[in-house]
């Protein structure tokens, strides 16, 4: 499954394949997701080493079974390379996909695995976006948003939640403009976050 996006805006005759990823595709959206996770996951494996929370990511994408799994992913491609992922998973499923995450973190730095929960039963929820640095500034975030909001949304009638820093509004601004709605709030890691969900059909601005 996947669809063929021309995003002329952007740079002209230029055309980005989304599509489900794959496991041999395992080391090349492992840093990509970093970039948006890394002080999160720095905070669960107790540790500030790149590298050891770099491996770990790429040992669960490329495991079935998990919130991090190759099966949670999307990427797109363009020009037979990867420029992003983006992560989404069912909210009702969190705590069976989190408990082998919890059982790699406990192997490997012997620490326990409890954070809060993110998500929930009601919800598609989207863990992560990220687009490769030398790709950023070019609307492939937006763009990834608008196929999981026509994939999840739209196709399939499901809603999708996210969480946004309050300290971001800029990201803020632009779930707003593409239909998300602010339903309430969430801690993760400690950190206080705010709720979005998108659940109606709509034209994006």
């Amino acid at each position: 499954m996947g669809i063929r996006i021309n995003f002329g805006e952007f740079e002209k005759h230029c055309f980005m394949f989304i599509r489900k990823a794959r496991r041999e595709d395992s080391n090349i959206i492992a840093p990509y997701i970093m970039l948006a996770m890394n002080e999160i996951l720095h905070q669960f494996i107790g540790e500030n080493s790149p590298e050891k929370a770099l491996s770990l990511l790429e040992t669960l994408i490329r495991k079935k079974g998990n919130q991090y799994s190759y099966e949670n992913c999307w990427v797109a491609e363009q020009d037979n390379a990867l420029i992003a992922a983006a992560i989404v998973y069912d909210g009702a499923r969190l705590e069976e996909l989190r408990q082998p995450v919890g059982e790699e973190i406990r192997r490997l730095f012997n620490r326990s695995f409890n954070p809060e929960n993110e998500t929930g039963a009601g919800e598609f929820y989207i863990d992560s976006v990220a687009v490769h640095p030398g790709q950023q500034g070019k609307g492939i975030g937006s763009i990834m948003l608008r196929f999981l909001i026509n994939e999840y949304v739209n196709n399939r009638n499901k809603t999708l939640g996210l969480l946004v820093d309050k300290d971001n509004p800029q990201a803020k601004k632009l779930y707003l403009r593409l239909g998300f709605v602010p339903v309430g709030e969430k801690t993760l890691a400690g950190k206080s976050m705010e709720h979005l969900q998108c659940r109606t059909l709509h034209s994006p601005g």
